[in-house]
């Protein structure tokens, strides 16, 4: 993994669901929290994005992929968006606890 700091997280894979008029979307999510998303704060300063987004490289088992943290405002942490690409080749599904690194 490329990165200036690295950090190794162990969470839970969560689904967010969208009721709209057409159909409902849903999206599978990581939460980081704690300490660990004081320190990824930290060493993003100056790097975010739009909506305070972080640029990361992330490693959930053989997969590696690049895209964005998010601020999360109920955690006061950062989510993670879990590709469906990623979920299928690593076998992730909604309430499986996952370990990943994160490269920043």
């Amino acid at each position: 993994m490329t990165g200036e700091e690295s950090f190794e997280v162990t969470a839970t894979v969560w689904l967010w669901t969208s009721a709209g008029k057409a159909r409902a979307v849903a999206w599978h999510f990581l939460t980081i929290d704690g300490q660990t998303s004081a320190e990824i704060r930290y060493a993003a300063l100056g790097r975010s994005g739009g909506f305070g987004s972080i640029p990361v490289e992330v490693r959930i088992g053989a997969t590696v992929w690049r895209t964005s943290i998010f601020p999360h405002r109920d955690s006061g942490g950062y989510i993670l968006p879990i590709k469906a690409d990623v979920r299928k080749r690593e076998g992730i599904a909604a309430g499986d606890e996952v370990a990943l690194s994160l490269a920043i």
